[in-house]
């Protein structure tokens, strides 16, 4: 990068290299330069001539290389906006996307009660429940993942955010809610299969392997929760999974043969199915 680069230079400068190994080069260029300077996008439409000093220009071409070795833009800010939420994220669970918020739209859809318990299993940054806390402030919400560190992630982006009708909890799936009962259940599981070519390309490539991969073709954690769920759900409660664009069908037939009702896939902004619930069997 040339010395005493403009705002605007050197976004153009990180875009041209990045333009072979992103498909949101300048997308990346202006975040990562945002982050290094703590200031808002508009500030780069108000001052693009301004100057980057030294040491900024050093962080900034850093970040750069980073990022055109393939590390996610999240990891290298260390935060993700999820649902207009901040989020700190980490390499120790999935970066929130927004195909998920068709999952919390579809959630908050549901006629459900103003005091409704909802659990959110595999809750990773915490990003669906907070999502659904910030819109329903008198839900009482549990977020419950395997992973230590992403529990330690959810309970800090919890506190960041300040819900307190939130609880963040350790447990393999269900281990450690007994006896406890919930209106709604929602789900981010593991759904793609271990041999998917998408596995080495993109962000997933940084990604935890634990919170991507289900055996039987992806389908393995989808069905042990639709399996499962009955137990812990009230009468007439709803389960709701994100889940593979290819994969509708699959969840479908797993619901139906669990005699689950009411089994409906939604599809995301892009067109793709995104989203499959069902209710209790009576």
């Amino acid at each position: 990068m040339m010395q005493h680069s403009t705002l605007a230079q050197a976004i153009a400068w990180a875009s041209g290299l990045l333009q072979s190994s992103s498909e949101s080069a300048k997308l990346d260029a202006e975040v990562l330069l945002l982050h290094i300077l703590q200031k808002n996008r508009s500030y780069l439409f108000a001052w693009p001539e301004a100057e980057l000093n030294a040491g900024q220009q050093q962080r900034f071409a850093t970040l750069v290389a980073r990022r055109q070795a393939g590390e996610p833009v999240a990891h290298l800010t260390g935060e993700r906006e999820f649902w207009s939420l901040p989020l700190y994220v980490n390499n120790s669970t999935l970066i929130p996307r927004p195909d998920t918020e068709t999952l919390v739209e579809q959630a908050l859809a549901l006629p459900l009660s103003a005091q409704a318990k909802v659990l959110d299993l595999g809750t990773g940054t915490g990003a669906i429940a907070l999502a659904l806390a910030s819109e329903q402030p008198g839900w009482q919400l549990i977020g419950v993942d395997f992973s230590h560190d992403a529990v330690a992630l959810a309970e800090k982006n919890r506190q960041r955010l300040g819900f307190e009708h939130v609880e963040i909890r350790h447990s393999d799936w269900f281990s450690a809610l007994a006896d406890q009962r919930f209106d709604l259940i929602v789900s981010n599981p593991p759904y793609i299969c271990e041999n998917d070519e998408h596995l080495s390309q993109g962000d997933v490539r940084y990604e935890p392997l634990s919170a991507l991969v289900a055996q039987d073709e992806g389908y393995a954690d989808i069905r042990h929760i639709i399996e499962q769920a009955q137990t812990y759900l009230e009468p007439h409660g709803y389960l709701m999974f994100e889940h593979g664009y290819q994969q509708a069908a699959g969840v479908q037939q797993i619901f139906a043969q669990m005699n689950y009702r009411n089994i409906l896939t939604i599809k995301d902004m892009a067109g793709c199915d995104r989203v499959t619930m069902a209710q209790k069997p009576q």
